[in-house]
């Protein structure tokens, strides 16, 4: 094959990529964009409506007291474990799939996680399209089939351009969305002061540590949300002595920190749907719509509810559903790219993730939620627990898991033991327990067995592999450092000797012909001429 050959399909790739980085470190160049900016969009993107949802299904079924301490645990667990993945985010400007690569599972073992995550954004992209069509037929009285069409149709244009446009669209429409989901409750609350006792007695027959367990493990279904914080993270500046404090601010609070606005919203769910439960009966009680009309109607004009109950939905919906077809497209480009070594475009997959949703959709999926949740939150916990232990443990304690990230074909083995070992241990161990193979007894604890096995195994197996498997070579051929004297990635361009163009150190190696190459020129290499020998 020529070189010519060889740039040809990548060319068409690089004019697109070149906007958001698809498969690439994001360079210093590109991200002009202040702590502050960054952290507000990432923070737009968990807008979605799916927790008052959750958390409105685990308060009916479980009570109150039960589902708040579900909410709490689960929590928890995600900002302990979204803490190192956020931080490699931002500090190495990488999304969760080069961050996967180089903790634990190689340079194709990440292919399955790559999966795991797309699933993630079609069946929130399903769920979050659900909840507007439900909006559109109670506002509007559009069918529900016609809904779900609408509500993915309109996604398409605004998520092409990538961060650029998502950037602009969350941090504009966060005020107002702030404005419709606060200022209603705080108002209920004030008039209402009942509702709160009304709210912390529903469901009150004692704590369950069966139905907090199983409360758990549907709110952990949402510990992949982590992966599309990250999709914006990967953007943050460079941190320096100047920025250090608004640094760690955004870092923290659009990172691990989703989980404390995503709890607060499902506990909120759960009191809405005690508040309506009476005028609209159990199974309405869950969707958003109906819980925000109900509250609407204490302190508006009739005419008023429909139209602003609508917005909010639908401003919520098109807030997150941008940000599940974004990250999604990026997932599977990514697996894509890597098994067959052609890289079609972005926009390709941003169809295939909408089709998928689409069929979720037209498929009733909202009606069995909890179910699929709990299910997916399995691999989901796995996944994410894995890599957070390699990060926290096996690269700061061990020290068997070289600290500083890897995701270039040929620096790392095709799959790393330590990772994949762990994750399908666990991943298979707590489904099995999940459909009851294990007993009825310990049926609930399915996520304390998805999260307990990977901090366990994942150093276990470190240390017995010696760590030798995670570093195929130490030298990638370029002798300048991959970070600068502040620690940060280096921003000293270099030309590939593919594709012509000119991209920042860390996204470069070595060819094995001569001269230096980007990182997706040698993933889309099919005979692997460019590639460094072991």
């Amino acid at each position: 094959m020529t070189v010519d050959e060889v740039r040809a399909p990548v060319r068409e790739a690089s004019r697109e990529t070149l906007e958001d980085y698809t498969l690439r470190f994001a360079p210093r160049t590109y991200r002009r964009w202040t702590p502050a900016v960054v952290g507000a969009s990432a923070l737009g993107g968990i807008a979605y409506m799916a927790d008052f949802s959750i958390g409105a299904g685990i308060g009916l079924t479980h009570g109150t007291g039960n589902a708040l301490l579900a909410i709490v645990f689960a929590a928890v667990v995600i900002f302990v474990t979204g803490f190192p993945l956020a931080y490699y985010a931002a500090r190495y400007n990488i999304d969760l799939d080069l961050i996967t690569r180089g903790s634990g599972f190689g340079y194709y073992g990440s292919v399955l996680t790559s999966v795991i995550f797309a699933s993630f954004t079609f069946i929130f992209f399903a769920l979050e399209g659900s909840i507007m069509a439900q909006g559109l037929r109670y506002a509007l009285g559009l069918p529900l089939w016609l809904g779900y069409a609408t509500s993915t149709l309109v996604i398409i244009p605004l998520v092409i351009y990538g961060m650029k446009v998502l950037a602009k669209l969350q941090s504009w429409t966060n005020p107002l969305w702030l404005l419709l989901m606060v200022a209603p409750l705080v108002f209920l609350i004030v008039e209402d002061p009942d509702s709160v006792q009304r709210w912390l007695s529903y469901g009150d027959n004692g704590v369950s540590t069966a139905a907090v367990m199983l409360g758990a493990g549907v709110c952990l279904s949402l510990m992949g949300q982590i992966g599309e914080q990250i999709d914006y993270l990967r953007f943050m500046p460079p941190r320096t002595d100047e920025n250090r404090r608004a640094w760690w601010t955004a870092t923290i609070l659009a990172g691990p920190g989703w989980v404390v606005f995503g709890a607060l919203k499902q506990a909120i769910g759960v009191f809405m749907a005690v508040y309506v439960l009476d005028a609209v009966g159990a199974v309405a009680a869950v969707e958003p719509i109906e819980q925000f009309t109900g509250v609407f109607k204490q302190f508006m004009p009739p005419w008023l509810v429909v139209p602003l109950a609508l917005v909010l939905v639908v401003l919520s919906q098109v807030k997150i559903n941008v940000t599940n077809a974004y990250s999604g497209s990026l997932a599977w480009t990514n697996s894509f790219t890597r098994v067959t070594k052609r890289y079609p475009g972005r926009l390709v997959f941003v169809l295939v993730n909408l089709a998928i949703a689409l069929v979720l959709m037209e498929a009733d999926m909202f009606s069995f939620l909890n179910k699929l949740l709990s299910f997916y939150s399995n691999c989901a916990m796995a996944w994410v627990v894995t890599v957070a232990t390699d990060i926290a443990i096996n690269k700061y304690v061990l020290k068997l898991s070289p600290k500083q990230p890897e995701f270039r074909r040929g620096m790392l083995y095709a799959v790393n033991p330590v990772g994949v070992g762990s994750f399908l241990a666990s991943s298979i161990l707590s489904i099995s327990v999940y459909f009851g193979l294990f007993g009825a007894a310990i049926q609930p604890y399915s996520p304390l067995v998805a999260v307990g096995i990977p901090v366990v195994l994942t150093p276990l197996l470190a240390v017995l592999t010696r760590g030798r498997f995670y570093l195929r070579r130490t030298d990638d051929g370029i002798s300048e450092p991959l970070l600068d004297a502040g620690g940060n990635p280096s921003g000293t361009p270099y030309d590939c000797v593919v594709c012509g163009k000119s991209y920042e150190r860390p996204d470069m190696t070595a060819s094995a012909l001569g001269g230096t190459i980007c990182s997706l020129c040698l993933s889309t290499d099919r005979d692997g001429r460019h590639v460094l020998p072991a």
